[in-house]
């Protein structure tokens, strides 16, 4: 029998998904929770799981398709024992007029909500197999609810149902995007048929000037304003989506629905700095790298425990501010794909090296873009580290519906009033925003100074316990 497996929720209630690739190709035998494709949404790049073994006997949807939730995505050919409610009766006439309910389908664990009606691709799909008069007459099942799914089980696709989009990694997409390469005209030098970044900067090296833009299928990703005297084309349009589409949407919402104000502190991190070195020197913490950022991060919990109005939100429609009693720490990740901000939950629960491991956890995630949607929600405050870029101090703008976000500057030797003397020290700028709705100023110079001091006096962290 046939089973049809819909898009689901993917726990952000986002209404839709795109197709990056197809991990299986019609005919391929499938085992329950081996991954079957790769779909983006507007936060993070998931890989779907299974909810059937069986043989795949439709894709509703080509790479590249953006699909609904509750679409209609693949189809299996599973036997009657698989149906997650044992027996499936056979296929009865029904009475004219009459018509019957379609099951509902469960979501993936930790996918979130179940899926809404069904709708159809945005995009017209290609359909690889099978006809709408068979899909009609064949009986739809619902999917069971899954625990996690491997990540290592990949089925190459048959040369005679390759997709049509070429395979590639999300970073290998978006090095090739900014450089106006479509990767269609690229070929894949290893075995597996998967475009590298050496790929595409050996085609960037072959190209001549000539060729570039000659190609019909760059005329999709690259709109020629004029040409210089090389024949280069001197602008790139960039389709905007993904990542970089939801942060837009976010950024707004926040910058024009809360009253943003930043305020800043220069602190003298000196100890805070040789704190760092020390541990870093202890061969009994070999394999946990801790800067000063996990140092940061540690004094920001402890800080609201002293002020917990910044570890709150602003509920408009319920006329009331949401206090946390926990601390889901924000750390902003800037990305080939843009700028995302996964939380460590719980991260006022957590030792320094504990943290540290999170810290780094979520980073190298992120870079990977395999963050998943429940770690880019949920956040209570938020740290963004632009000191890595050489920057001093700036007015972070506030992940929506937290209450604060603070930045941390780069650490410069500067000369600074140390006991009486003029001596080089360590010098860090930290700048706070936050939502004035619910933080007032005293508020906000409380917390921000009780950081300040954990990072002047590492020592001080003991005071609270």
């Amino acid at each position: 029998m046939i089973a049809e497996f819909l898009l689901p929720d993917l726990g952000e209630g986002l209404p839709e998904a795109e197709i990056v690739q197809w991990l299986v190709a019609q005919g391929d035998d499938v085992h329950l929770n081996q991954p079957i494709a790769e779909v983006e949404t507007a936060k993070a790049i998931v890989e779907l799981p299974s909810p059937f073994a069986g043989t795949v006997s439709a894709l509703h949807a080509a790479a590249g398709d953006v699909v609904e939730v509750g679409s209609p995505l693949i189809a299996f050919e599973v036997e009657a024992a698989d149906s997650p409610s044992g027996d499936v009766p056979e296929a009865t006439s029904a009475p004219a007029g009459h018509v019957e309910p379609e099951p509902s389908l469960p979501n993936l664990v930790g996918y979130g909500a179940a899926p809404r009606a069904a709708g159809r691709p945005r995009r017209r799909a290609r359909v690889l197999a099978g006809t709408d008069e068979d899909r009609e007459a064949t009986p739809m099942i619902a999917a069971q609810v899954l625990h996690d799914a491997p990540h290592d089980a990949v089925t190459p696709l048959r040369d005679d149902v390759r997709d049509e989009r070429p395979r590639s990694t999300p970073p290998v997409r978006a090095y090739a995007r900014a450089h106006g390469v479509d990767l269609a005209l690229i070929e894949a030098s290893g075995v597996t048929g998967i475009i590298r970044r050496e790929d595409v900067d050996r085609f960037l090296a072959d190209r001549t000037p000539a060729a570039s833009g000659a190609s019909p299928a760059d005329a999709g990703r690259v709109s020629p304003a004029g040409t210089g005297r090389d024949g280069a084309e001197r602008e790139t349009r960039v389709p905007i989506r993904g990542v970089r589409k939801h942060t837009a949407a976010a950024m707004v919402r926040s910058a024009f629905t809360a009253p943003h104000v930043t305020t800043f502190l220069e602190v003298d991190v000196t100890e805070t700095t040789r704190f760092v070195a020390n541990l870093r020197a202890d061969r009994r913490l070999d394999g946990h790298r801790i800067g000063i950022m996990a140092v940061a991060a540690k004094a920001v919990c402890l800080a609201l425990r002293v002020e917990p109005t910044l570890n709150a939100a602003w509920d408009e429609d319920a006329g009331e501010i949401v206090q946390y009693h926990y601390v889901n720490l924000g750390i902003a990740a800037a990305t080939e794909r843009g700028l995302i901000v996964p939380h460590v939950a719980d991260a006022d629960r957590l030792g320094l090296v504990d943290l540290a491991d999170e810290i780094g956890r979520l980073a190298q995630t992120a870079r990977a873009g395999r963050t998943s949607p429940a770690a880019l929600s949920g956040g209570t405050f938020s740290i963004t580290n632009f000191g890595v870029f050489g920057i001093d101090a700036g007015t972070p703008i506030l992940n929506p519906g937290e209450a604060g976000i603070l930045g941390l500057g780069s650490v410069r030797r500067r000369p600074w009033e140390h006991e009486g003397d003029i001596a080089l020290r360590d010098v860090m700028t930290l700048s706070l925003s936050f939502d004035h709705r619910l933080v007032d100023g005293e508020q906000a110079s409380r917390f921000l100074t009780t950081v300040g001091d954990i990072l002047r006096e590492p020592g001080r962290a003991l005071l609270f316990g």
